[in-house]
């Protein structure tokens, strides 16, 4: 089965989400911070991702008990995001995640290269 079956709450941190949208004091603070952030390429395409993995996503994750979080994915045709390093390169990204917390029920969304794979 694909896609998320349930209603989901909206993450409320807004730290968790402008880590991730360009032009934002957290993601500045990021890339400061840790010389690499992954971002989409705005707003728009962030919540347009969120609705995509919701209606078609794929469980990821599944075997990681240690995980705190329940995670759907989902590649895309064309580029999402990308990956802005300290010395301005750019690397695209076409995969999305939702992160729900599994003690909360609160999500948000990411960009990133691949699936997370178990640690």
């Amino acid at each position: 089965m694909s896609g998320i079956d349930r209603q989901l709450t909206l993450e409320t941190r807004t730290s968790l989400i402008n880590k991730h949208l360009p032009g934002t004091q957290k993601a500045e603070s990021e890339l400061e911070n840790e010389g690499i952030v992954h971002l989409f390429n705005n707003r728009e395409t962030m919540e347009r991702v969120a609705t995509e993995i919701k209606l078609r996503g794929e469980r990821t994750g599944a075997d990681d008990l240690e995980d705190n979080y329940e995670r759907y994915g989902l590649y895309f045709s064309e580029q999402i995001g990308y990956i802005l390093k300290a010395d301005g390169t750019r690397i695209p990204l076409q995969y999305g995640e939702i992160k729900i917390k599994k003690t909360t029920g609160k999500y948000h969304v990411i960009p990133r290269t691949r699936p997370r794979t178990s640690y």
